[in-house]
């Protein structure tokens, strides 16, 4: 099992229904959410070992929003 963490900025609820069809249909992500009360919006994916950071950046971009890494 896989864990990743971003910063996006996916800010609203709203924000965060329009992703849910990306991460609930990909077919190595078990678990994800994005938490809109912190700060960094900070997105969580428990995957499968197999996922890529970057492929979950290319992800959240394709769809009109920011990622990075969270230092």
């Amino acid at each position: 099992m896989k864990l990743v963490i971003l910063r996006t900025d996916i800010k609203t609820k709203k924000k965060v229904k329009l992703m849910k069809p990306v991460f609930n249909n990909h077919p190595i992500i078990s678990r994800w959410s994005i938490d809109t009360e912190d700060i960094d919006n900070v997105l969580r994916i428990e995957a499968e070992d197999s996922l890529h950071v970057d492929d979950v950046k290319k992800l959240v971009v394709e769809n009109g929003f920011y990622c990075e890494d969270l230092v």
